[in-house]
């Protein structure tokens, strides 16, 4: 994907965003804006590619066809909210995943530092806030493979990446929440000439403070 596409779907988010709150607030009585309307929250939980990907040269070979691996995921975001029903994150994070050719000796691990802003939808009954979600980022990789004729690494440039999702918060007290989230990834980094995709699946427990 190229830098282009990225930065305007970007700015389309932002702009769908700030024009939507802009709507909202005209219609709706603010009274119910949170009296923190600003949050961080902690995520960690797991990573699970969507398939396999293939590396040339890796044993040898013409090509070997590595599976891949469950692996950890975890992000820090800051929020804040534009109206009760709609909200902004920016968040660094980290995550990773391993892989092994079938019959082969060897192994892969990809790694990847995302830098996302995310906007958010919010519908709530009580204490229970459930959410969607769409976003872009930007992703810096690398990739450490080891197999029967030696050890490489390889690190991308900035990649660039969607991502959407839904989960839902659950107050705890009017500052502290904890919740459930699970986030798609499409995105695709390039080593040494072979793309790779980073496309899967995140599922992380979230706990969160405003202030």
């Amino acid at each position: 994907m190229n830098m282009i596409k990225p930065v305007v779907l970007f700015a389309l988010a932002v702009s769908l965003t700030a024009i939507a709150s802009t709507v909202y607030a005209d219609d709706q009585d603010m009274s119910d804006m949170p009296a923190n309307s600003s949050y961080v929250v902690l995520k960690g939980g797991q990573y699970s590619p969507s398939g396999k990907y293939d590396i040339s040269n890796f044993n040898g070979n013409t090509t070997s066809q590595l599976d891949t691996k469950t692996g950890f995921s975890g992000e820090i975001a800051l929020g804040q909210y534009s109206n009760p029903d709609l909200a902004l994150e920016l968040g660094i994070g980290y995550f990773e995943s391993k892989g092994s050719p079938a019959s082969e000796p060897g192994s892969t691990r990809l790694k990847a530092v995302p830098i996302v802003v995310t906007a958010k939808g919010f519908s709530q009954l009580g204490r229970l806030k459930t959410y969607i979600e769409f976003g872009v980022g930007a992703y810096l990789t690398e990739l450490e493979a080891s197999g029967n004729l030696g050890s490489f690494s390889s690190r991308t440039k900035t990649t660039y990446g969607l991502h959407a999702g839904a989960g839902f918060n659950i107050d705890i007290s009017d500052k502290i929440f904890v919740g459930l989230e699970g986030r798609y990834l499409w995105a695709r980094a390039v080593y040494s000439g072979q793309s790779i995709k980073l496309d899967g699946l995140m599922t992380t427990i979230d706990l969160g403070y405003r202030y």
